[in-house]
């Protein structure tokens, strides 16, 4: 396998601090750098619908939730403030792809839910967003992607 830029990052510690084990730094390096390839690489597909990743995200909770949601419930399953969550609602309002529906019990409460709209393009997004992660990692195979997912489960969960 070639080098990537970590390795000649690492070998440079290596010179310079033969006595730590810098290891950690090559995958957490990684990491990184993969986070914001894919960035790149993700974007661009949500702008091709005029979207943002966050309207997306919104979008998408509502669609896989299948119910009205409050808004709280969506930035606390977003982890975005309240007020960035309003905002988006409210541009997505404008749109056509959301709408709010009243609360009978509370008047300062509200839900929100796609219009027949909105589920038509989040399903369109979402195919080409999922073609293009597939795409994204083509270069591992289905066990590989498994194994990658466990492990960085395994991470994740540690972190809660």
């Amino acid at each position: 396998m070639s080098s990537d830029k970590v390795d000649r990052i690492l070998a440079q510690w290596d010179e310079v601090r033969p006595d730590l084990d810098c290891s950690a730094m090559g995958v957490v390096g990684r990491l990184r750098r993969t986070s914001g390839v894919w960035k790149k690489k993700l974007d661009p597909v949500f702008q091709e619908y005029g979207l943002s990743s966050i309207e997306f995200d919104i979008l998408a909770t509502l669609r896989r939730c299948d119910a009205a949601v409050t808004p709280t419930e969506l930035y606390q399953t977003l982890m975005l403030s309240s007020g960035a969550v309003s905002t988006r609602i409210e541009q997505l309002v404008k749109r056509n792809w959301v709408q709010r529906i009243a609360s009978e019990h509370d008047r300062r409460s509200c839900k929100v839910v796609l219009t027949q709209e909105g589920v038509e393009l989040v399903d369109k997004v979402l195919n080409s967003h999922v073609a293009n992660m597939d795409k994204m990692l083509n270069v591992l195979s289905k066990q590989e992607q498994d194994q990658l997912a466990h492990l960085l489960k395994k991470v994740l969960i540690a972190e809660q």
